[in-house]
């Protein structure tokens, strides 16, 4: 029989493992103690039926290719007793389909092609990956209770058939009908509410057949001003101070900045004539990446769309002239889409052009530079902070990392009597203190344990994480849908393959989110892994695909980034994990 591969999670790790069906319980047991450490006796694994024995024939288990099967155990050395599942095991083949769509590690639904939807089906899902629009979604209820929650065709992605429609809830029925499946989902109930929402993606094809292609860009553009609309709640903590009466839009709370802008005529006679500049602000709820000749990467192409010309009357010249008009940032929202400008209007072929030129994006992107002078005070001190603890951090993993090797023998460039890491780093900071102070008498020092220079990295690093949350400027703390960090993380890509936005096909890249505590409800650390969203294909991607999608050609080339903030713990979380 040939050999069935299979896939063993234990401890959040998974483990691919090829099973040989003429075998049984206790050799399987023994291929997983090569893998994992756990002796076979302090092994448990759940398989259908039951917990697996060691008689067992492994060829009456029905075991399927690529099946995920359940170990727990701990390694004797280790401290952590075997401990009973805290809720009943349940398989994978027991489940519905919205539990198994729901449970750890399920692939996520995809979108079908209902004729040119792609530009749709791309941004629906890089706007579910913002965990907090789901969560509001959830919350909202039309005031005319329309057929979207009451319709009973909802289910099959119908209910705006024929009825009034709702377009902020067909998104929220069609993100929970999404979460119940893992097969391409029809989105006719949202395509229809878009459709009669914003009658330019009703247009139709100019060969006839179907509906024209449409720009996913526009398609973000108006889905986000009509959640902006519907969305409201109070909240006056991050309301200003002259509108705390207000209701405030989600959009505007997560996904919505602010510039303060200077305009001012380039021409010096104005100036002499009493002109003063024009001081002003202005909420955004996108960045936008001007693209020329000389754009290679993002920061050159946001940092050129933060500086506009203008032509307008001048009263002091009593005539038309250019004006300079320079932004910069006095918000930052938590979640801040850029668009890279690639499509241009060509007279020669009265169409949109794509401009193919590459340009590239940081996975972190750095928006402090971009700010105005008084928010640049509030960030700059978090960031640097941040940055500081990440490289300790880094530093004791390394110091880690080489113990270890070390320790078994495997560093070839230092013998099994080397000195640990972080103990050589002490020796090497005294003896450089006695060559600068050569008359000073050096006391001696008494060498610590590698365990202990750990513990005092650890608490340096746990105490410098404290000192970051007394840096956060309370205003700023206050307001719970901005930036604290002046920092943002990539978590979603919208991209564009072809010449021109009337043709061509649309994708999108989201980030995995790690898995949930179920103790603390934190999302766990994530695996650096992506999902592509084409259409109803969903595919598991390494972040290396990322950096493909900086264009250069007519291949997947980036149009909407979505970042967002990266996130301070709080003071309470950073001593749990401690």
């Amino acid at each position: 029989m040939d050999a069935i591969p299979v896939v063993v999670k234990h401890q959040g790790k998974k483990h691919e493992v090829e099973v040989d069906p003429s075998s049984n319980g206790e050799t399987f047991k023994i291929q997983l103690f090569s893998i994992t450490g756990v002796e076979p006796e302090r092994q448990k694994i759940l398989v259908k039926g039951g917990q697996l024995k060691d008689d067992a024939d492994m060829s009456t288990l029905g075991l399927k290719p690529n099946q995920v099967i359940m170990m727990m155990g701990t390694p004797s050395g280790d401290t952590n007793a075997l401990e009973k599942p805290k809720e009943p095991v349940k398989f994978l083949e027991d489940m519905t389909e919205a539990e198994a769509a729901q449970a750890e590690g399920a692939t996520p639904a995809g979108l079908q092609n209902l004729g040119n939807t792609c530009y749709m089906n791309s941004t629906l899902q890089t706007l579910r990956s913002i965990p907090e629009l789901q969560d509001e979604l959830l919350q909202y209820s039309a005031s005319d209770a329309g057929p979207s929650s009451a319709n009973p065709l909802s289910q099959f992605g119908l209910g705006g058939l024929g009825g009034s429609m709702d377009l902020t809830g067909s998104l929220r029925d069609l993100f929970k009908q999404m979460s119940e499946t893992q097969h391409g989902f029809p989105p006719l109930m949202f395509l229809n509410a878009l459709r009669t929402a914003f009658p330019q993606f009703a247009q139709k094809a100019k060969d006839g057949h179907g509906y024209a292609q449409q720009d996913a860009e526009e398609a973000w553009s108006q889905i986000v001003s009509q959640l902006r609309q519907k969305l409201k709640g109070k909240d006056a903590s991050a309301a200003t101070s002259d509108d705390k009466s207000k209701d405030l839009s989600f959009i505007d709370r997560y996904m919505a900045g602010k510039f303060a802008s200077t305009m001012e005529c380039d021409e010096p006679a104005a100036k002499e004539g009493g002109e003063e500049p024009v001081h002003g602000e202005e909420l955004f709820f996108k960045l936008n990446c001007h693209i020329s000749g000389e754009i290679n990467h993002l920061r050159d192409g946001l940092a050129a769309g933060l500086e506009e010309k203008i032509e307008k009357r001048s009263e002091a010249l009593g005539r038309d002239a250019v004006y300079t008009k320079t932004s910069r940032i006095a918000r930052l929202p938590k979640y801040l889409p850029v668009h890279f400008m690639r499509f241009d209007w060509r007279r020669t072929t009265n169409k949109k052009a794509k401009i193919m030129r590459k340009v590239t994006f940081p996975e972190e992107l750095d928006a402090v530079e971009f700010c105005t002078e008084d928010l640049r005070k509030l960030l700059i001190p978090v960031r640097d902070k941040i940055r500081e603890i990440r490289k300790e951090e880094e530093d004791v993993e390394r110091a880690r990392k080489r113990q270890k090797r070390i320790k078994a023998g495997e560093d070839s460039e230092a013998p099994a009597s080397s000195k640990e890491p972080l103990q050589k780093k002490a020796e090497q900071k005294k003896a450089a203190e006695a060559k600068a102070n050569p008359d000073t008498e050096m006391p001696d020092v008494e060498y610590k344990t590698e365990a202990q220079l750990e513990a005092e990295k650890a608490a340096s690093i746990l105490a410098a994480k404290k000192e970051l949350f007394s840096l956060v400027d309370p205003k700023l703390s206050a307001d719970e849908g901005a930036n604290h960090t002046g920092l943002y993380e990539l978590r979603g890509v919208i991209t564009h393959q072809g010449a021109s936005a009337d043709s061509g096909h649309y994708t999108s890249f989201v980030k995995k989110t790690g898995p949930k505590d179920p103790v603390t409800g934190k999302t766990k650390e994530e695996d650096g892994k992506w999902w592509w969203f084409n259409d109803e294909k969903v595919s598991e991607v390494d972040t290396e695909r990322i950096q493909t999608l900086s264009g250069g050609g007519q291949s997947h080339s980036a149009l909407i980034l979505l970042y967002r903030a990266v996130p301070l713990s709080t003071a309470e979380e950073e001593e749990n994990k401690a």
